[in-house]
């Protein structure tokens, strides 16, 4: 796939270019100051943009990706925007593997833009959907001469990729005293803290996660909510680092995004109102300090989900107010959580299994 972008060096283009120095907004809270949001919704497809650019870069510098070799990789949808950025940037064929859950508008968009696309039909017994899909994507590379995968869930590089974010919020605010970002496969919160962990050691990280997600060792269930959770216990997601974990069930998050967008004019997906009521939460009962939650994309993707009031009604997601507090958890695995919920007790559900 020819590059059509204009190209300063390897690596670096226009497109390329058009990534990262996202607006930071403060959202007011009321009941409390409120939280910086850093709004990644203004990269051309989403925060997984950074990832996707620095993964590829990366697997080329090493060798692993040869010029003109195939991309393949898993995805719900976002990162397979970023990787169609990279295959245009770095003159790649993209092959990507969703599940019946990805939106038609994400299916086009991601076919608009040169991408082979496959479904799978059935979820994995145990891995559910995303297992399902890295099974594909094994096939697949298994089919394709010199195919490479950038493995996002396990990937380093996807961690690494997200050090001009961090950076960009030190350019801007002089203290950060809690970091609260979703987490899907761990890169972003990982990324983002260990560089602001160095500047500010006394900085929390709190993990957003969805019910029915096991990455922080609640059981697997079928989940509405996409871009966060997961079916897997992905490598990157740094267990250590985080202060506490949410769960917010997705009326809850609903909630939050149609809130947020009437007030503030600022919207996303179902991570960014997870976010928003977690971060929100914070703001009243931690005065004085300064949040910035992570917002990784903007509502465009969701125009026939959560801003849809006809698939709002038929999945019982509207007319649900969260309460002020969320269920406290004393361990992840005391009961099965069902609406917002926090834990102070983090830890690898795998211990030592790794």
């Amino acid at each position: 796939m020819p590059s059509t972008s204009v190209r300063f060096q390897d690596g670096y283009s226009s497109l390329s270019l058009a990534v990262g120095n996202t607006p930071l907004a403060f959202i007011a809270v009321p009941g409390g100051s409120g939280f910086w949001a850093k709004l990644e919704g203004f990269n051309p497809g989403g925060i997984k943009d950074r990832p996707a650019l620095h993964m590829v870069r990366q697997a080329r510098a090493r060798g692993d990706l040869k010029p003109g070799a195939t991309i393949i990789e898993s995805t719900s949808g976002t990162l397979g925007l970023g990787l169609a950025l990279a295959g245009i940037v770095f003159g790649h064929p993209v092959v990507l593997v969703g599940d019946p859950g990805m939106e038609p508008l994400m299916r086009r968009l991601l076919t608009s833009y040169g991408v082979r696309l496959e479904i799978v039909a059935q979820p994995h017994a145990v891995g559910g959907w995303q297992q399902a899909r890295r099974e594909h994507v094994q096939r697949l590379l298994a089919e394709i001469p010199g195919s490479y995968c950038p493995d996002q869930y396990n990937n380093p590089d996807n961690v690494d990729a997200y050090a001009g974010l961090a950076h960009e919020l030190l350019a801007r605010l002089p203290h950060i005293d809690v970091l609260v970002c979703s987490v899907g496969t761990g890169g972003h919160s990982a990324g983002i803290f260990n560089v602001l962990h160095r500047h500010f050691p006394d900085l929390k990280l709190v993990g957003v996660d969805t019910v029915g997600s096991r990455i922080f060792g609640q059981p697997g269930r079928p989940r509405l909510m996409r871009g966060l959770g997961s079916s897997i216990h992905p490598r990157n997601v740094a267990y250590d680092s985080f202060s506490e974990v949410h769960w917010v069930g997705p009326a809850e998050a609903v909630w939050a995004c149609r809130t947020l967008a009437a007030r503030h004019y600022i919207s996303g997906g179902w991570s960014t109102g997870a976010v928003t009521l977690v971060a929100g939460w914070l703001a009243r009962a931690t005065a004085g300090q300064t949040i910035v939650a992570v917002f990784p994309d903007g509502p465009w993707r969701y125009w026939d989900t959560i801003y849809d009031d006809e698939y709002c009604h038929a999945n019982a997601l509207l007319g649900t107010v969260p309460n002020d507090e969320p269920d406290l958890l004393e361990a992840p695995t005391d009961r099965e959580v069902h609406r917002w919920t926090r834990c102070a007790d983090v830890s690898d559900p795998l211990g030592s299994m790794r």
